[in-house]
C-alpha cells in the first residue's frame, strides 16, 4: 500500500488497543460496509460484502397458547350466557305456566259457583213449580195440609195434629163459623173462622201469600198460628180460647 494512503488510514485510526466496528445495513440485498480500527502498527483491511439477513426463529407455541386462552375465554363467555338465557328462558315459562295455573283455577272457581247457583236456582224453581202443582183437597184436610206448606216457608211452627185439635175445639170444623155472644162480640169484634180469630189479629199476623179474606180458610189458620208462636210458642201448645 502506498504510504500517502497508509498515512491517512493511520490518521483516522481510532485510539489504541480500541475498535469500533461500523456497520450499516439497509434492505436485503444492500451492501454492507465494514470498518475495523486496530491498534497503531496493525494493518487496515476494508471489505465489501453482501449482508446476510439475520435468521429469525418461529415458533407457534405461544401464539397457539394465547388464541387457545383466548378461545377459551370466548367459550366460557358464551356458555355462560346461554346459561343465563336459559335461566331467564326457565323462569319465564315457570311463570307463564304459574299464571296459566292461576288463571285455571280461578275459572274453574268460577265454573263451579256458578254451576252451584245455577243448580240452587233450578231447584228453587222446580220446588216452586211443585208447589204451585201441588193440589189440595177442599176440605179440612187440606186446608190444614196447605197451611201447613205456606208455614213452611215462612218459618212458622205447627202440626197437622195441633191445628186439628184446635180447630175443632174453636169452630168444628166450619170456616164460616162467627161467634156472636163473648166478650169480642160484645165489643163489636167477633171472632171468626175455622181458628175464631178477631180482625184485627188476623190483619196484625196475616202471612204474605194468602188470601185477605179472614173467612178463607188457609188464610185464617195461617194467620191463627202465625199468632200462637208468637205467644205460645206454637198452635200445639194451645189447649183452650187464646
Amino acid at each position: 500500500m502506498p504510504k500517502n494512503i497508509f498515512s491517512r488510514v493511520q490518521s483516522r485510526s481510532l485510539t489504541r488497543h480500541h475498535k469500533i466496528a461500523m456497520a450499516g445495513v439497509a434492505t436485503l440485498g444492500a451492501a454492507a460496509i465494514g470498518l475495523s480500527a486496530v491498534p497503531s502498527g496493525a494493518s487496515t483491511k476494508t471489505t465489501t460484502e453482501a449482508a446476510q439477513p439475520a435468521a429469525v426463529a418461529y415458533s407457534n407455541q405461544q401464539i397457539k397458547d394465547v388464541k387457545a386462552s383466548v378461545t377459551d375465554q370466548m367459550a366460557g363467555a358464551s356458555l355462560k350466557a346461554e346459561q343465563i338465557a336459559a335461566k331467564k328462558k326457565a323462569d319465564a315459562e315457570a311463570a307463564a305456566k304459574k299464571k296459566a295455573a292461576a288463571e285455571a283455577a280461578k275459572k274453574k272457581a268460577e265454573a263451579e259457583r256458578k254451576a252451584k247457583e245455577a243448580a240452587s236456582r233450578a231447584a228453587k224453581r222446580a220446588e216452586a213449580k211443585k208447589a204451585a202443582a201441588k193440589s189440595y183437597p177442599n176440605n179440612l184436610d187440606g186446608w190444614i195440609r196447605e197451611s201447613l206448606d205456606v208455614m213452611k216457608k215462612h218459618g212458622i211452627p205447627g202440626s197437622y195434629d195441633g191445628i186439628k185439635r184446635n180447630i175443632i175445639r174453636e169452630s168444628s170444623g166450619n170456616p164460616k163459623a162467627i161467634n156472636n155472644w163473648d166478650i169480642n162480640a160484645i165489643n163489636g169484634i167477633p171472632s171468626k173462622g175455622l181458628l175464631q180469630v178477631i180482625p184485627p189479629t188476623f190483619k196484625h199476623w196475616h202471612v204474605p201469600g194468602t188470601s185477605w179474606d179472614i173467612y178463607d180458610p188457609v188464610a185464617n189458620i195461617t194467620a191463627a198460628c202465625n199468632y200462637a208462636a208468637e205467644k205460645y210458642g206454637s198452635m200445639d201448645n194451645v189447649d183452650s180460647a187464646y
